[in-house]
């Protein structure tokens, strides 16, 4: 009996266990629920600051898609997040932890803005494919280093890559206040304006991002389903050994990988410099690089699953921003409505993946409830 006491009080009261994978129609109730519980939740923050929920609610959906201009502007806001979550898409599939999507968004915006400034005199059609090599090649390059020294000294690439966020910013800013100063801007540190030369051509009113972004959702589906580079990064993603053991060059793998994902972050940089901001400023990135990070893993890295999750991201940042001229609220309720929502979808998927188990040792036996239980 002593033993069984003294083994009894070594088990801990609650454990978490992985969850046998569960059945598709279960997943999708889960996280129906926990979408649920969200908007309930939200709804009692917004009753405490004064507000009516249902009209709240309301208004976010409406002032995304109130009107042509109010739905063009979500689509602007979508872009470069589903262009961004569609890169680190392809790091993440090969569990490379790719954090400096922001590095390799400003750092493609920085090196298409050099032939945006110095260039604009070339051909439109011309001008426009330069840019866009030099951005997907600039955010390649951006994430090929630290896919570098991951591979030849094994350093930590979510330290490495977020690090490199941070120098491709104060890049930014010295060009700001140096070399590419607007010497029409009075001594006010900016980058000029770019030449309408050098700006994205625009389709059913929004610049053509938009269709860029489609086709790029596309192209890494099936890449990652049907092509072989595609089958090769998700056999490194479950193990390196296997992957050596079948004959796989994993450290090109890796920095291929790499290079394609930093570009398409790169490509998220240049269409919007060049189609939104028209200019390089520090917030070309704005949060985006982090917030697709959410995104990818909500989307289970699934490119089309990745449309639908970054489509509703920017109804809700951008009725939020007209929830905030409406009635008042300052942005820090709008941040918090955000962060409620995204704490219970979030949540959903642990419980998807794990539960938790107490401990039964009222009569003095070590019983723990089966894992096998439901």
């Amino acid at each position: 009996m002593s033993n069984t006491a003294e083994n009894l009080r070594k088990e801990p009261l609650l454990r978490v266990v992985k969850r046998a994978e569960l059945p598709t129609g279960k997943i999708i109730l889960l996280r129906l629920l926990a979408v649920l519980l969200s908007l309930i939740a939200g709804g009692i923050f917004i009753a405490c600051v004064g507000q009516n929920p249902f009209v709240i609610y309301m208004t976010i959906i409406s002032g995304a898609c109130r009107s042509v201009m109010a739905f063009q502007g979500t689509i602007k806001l979508m872009i470069p997040l589903l262009i961004t979550s569609l890169g680190v898409t392809l790091a993440f599939k090969m569990k490379f932890w790719n954090i400096g999507a922001e590095g390799q968004i400003i750092f493609g915006a920085t090196c298409a803005t050099f032939f945006a400034l110095f260039f604009s005199g070339l051909n439109h059609v011309l001008l426009i494919l330069i840019m866009f090599l030099s951005g997907f090649i600039g955010g390649g390059l951006w994430g090929l280093i630290p896919a570098v020294f991951k591979v030849k000294y094994n350093t930590n690439e979510t330290l490495f890559t977020l690090m490199l966020n941070y120098i491709a910013l104060h890049i930014v800013s010295y060009l700001r206040d140096g070399p590419w100063m607007d010497p029409g801007s009075q001594g006010f540190p900016k980058i000029a304006r770019f030449d309408k030369n050098a700006s994205l051509d625009k389709l059913f009113g929004i610049q053509f991002g938009w269709l860029i972004a489609l086709i790029l959702v596309v192209l890494v589906f099936l890449y990652l389903k049907y092509a072989k580079q595609g089958y090769e990064i998700s056999v490194v993603g479950e193990s390196q050994d296997t992957a050596r053991y079948a004959g796989m060059n994993v450290k090109k793998i890796v920095l291929r990988t790499m290079f394609l994902s930093g570009g398409i972050c790169g490509l998220a940089g240049m269409i919007q410099a060049t189609g939104s901001d028209i200019t390089l400023t520090t917030s070309v990135a704005g949060g985006v690089g982090f917030t697709a990070i959410i995104i990818a893993w909500l989307a289970q890295l699934n490119p089309f699953a990745i449309l639908l999750v970054s489509f509703l991201f920017s109804v809700l940042e951008k009725g939020s921003s007209v929830v905030q001229s409406n009635f008042g609220l300052s942005t820090d309720c709008a941040d918090v409505l955000q962060g409620i929502i995204l704490f219970f979808i979030l949540g959903c998927e642990f419980f998807i993946r794990y539960r938790f188990l107490f401990r039964e040792g009222n009569h003095g036996t070590d019983t723990v409830k089966k894992e096998k239980e439901g």
